[in-house]
């Protein structure tokens, strides 16, 4: 069975996942490339969590654990090469669009996926993949049509097996749109680019998200929210009571949000009493500041 019903306009439309992850990394002399880790968390596990909304995420290696629960399949024989683990992947998915992605793509985040099946669905095309920074397609960083995939690969199949077959056999015979993103197609080959990765994290501009992405895979928590807001709470905890304040007042609106409603608004709404509370705080110890040093007293508390 497959989803046939479009998606509703401005949304990307229900597809399923594919993540290849069990090439032999020469390049990396043998090192077991998907548990690298990059900003504390596995390649693996940072390419699961970009596609997250997935119907079916499909890991074709063999299993370990994962930060997210995956199905696992295996080409026969293990090694033949992308298309042979493509083909593999695909029989365990039904979904109409299906994305298909390297397990080394630190930088991947679920809005490049959504563009990418965006193109898929404005353009008509077969399949959506990114172009790096030189332009050159990256067709394990791409969005397709499942049926377009299945037709070529029974006819390639139908020549002989699939091992050992380039993926541009494939590819060449689909009609591709093109998303130009040189940061999310960025994957790791070498010991170099996983040295540039780390760098990259760690960069004023990223480090905060990175961190913040990090802790909740760790903890297994799914939740969005607003960090600018926990900021300023933290800020406000920080100036109007004690630095000490800061962590530990975040700490009791997390936990606050956890007992009540749990969601995004419970967080915020949390933060908003903490915040108003902080600001009252200050605002009477600038008022005892302010009789300590002559200057009269202070007005009443309103409340």
């Amino acid at each position: 069975m497959t989803d046939a019903a479009p998606a509703a306009p401005g949304t990307a439309a229900p597809y399923d996942a594919v993540v290849l992850a069990g090439g032999a990394a020469r390049r990396l002399g043998g090192a077991d490339k998907p548990g690298v880790r990059v900003g504390g968390r596995a390649l693996l596990d940072r390419v699961l969590a970009a596609c997250a909304d997935a119907r079916t995420t499909v890991v074709v290696a063999a299993p370990r654990p994962t930060a997210r629960p995956v199905r696992w399949a295996r080409e026969e024989p293990p090694g033949g090469g992308p298309l042979a683990a493509l083909a593999a992947g695909l029989r365990h998915t039904t979904a109409g669009h299906t994305v298909v992605l390297s397990a080394d793509l630190p930088f991947l985040r679920p809005g490049t996926l959504r563009r990418l099946l965006s193109a898929l669905r404005d353009t008509g095309a077969d399949g959506a993949l990114l172009t790096d920074a030189d332009g050159r397609d990256q067709p394990l960083v791409a969005a397709y049509r499942s049926a377009a995939l299945r037709r070529e690969l029974a006819a390639l199949a139908a020549d002989g097996p699939l091992t050992g077959l380039p993926l541009r056999r494939l590819t060449g015979t689909l009609r591709l749109t093109r998303v130009p993103d040189p940061l999310a197609s960025f994957d790791c080959d070498t010991w170099d680019d996983i040295a540039d990765a780390r760098a990259r994290i760690r960069e004023h501009g990223h480090v905060l998200d990175e961190w913040i992405s990090a802790v909740k895979d760790e903890l297994g928590i799914d939740l969005d929210v607003d960090t600018g807001v926990l900021l300023d709470l933290a800020r406000d905890a920080a100036h109007g009571v004690a630095r000490p304040a800061a962590p530990l007042t975040t700490f009791l609106v997390g936990y606050a949000a956890a007992r009540g409603a749990g969601g995004p608004e419970a967080v915020a709404e949390a933060a908003r009493k903490a915040a108003a509370l902080a600001l009252r705080w200050q605002e009477e110890d600038d008022a005892a500041g302010k009789s300590a040093s002559g200057g009269g007293p202070s007005a009443p508390d309103a409340g």
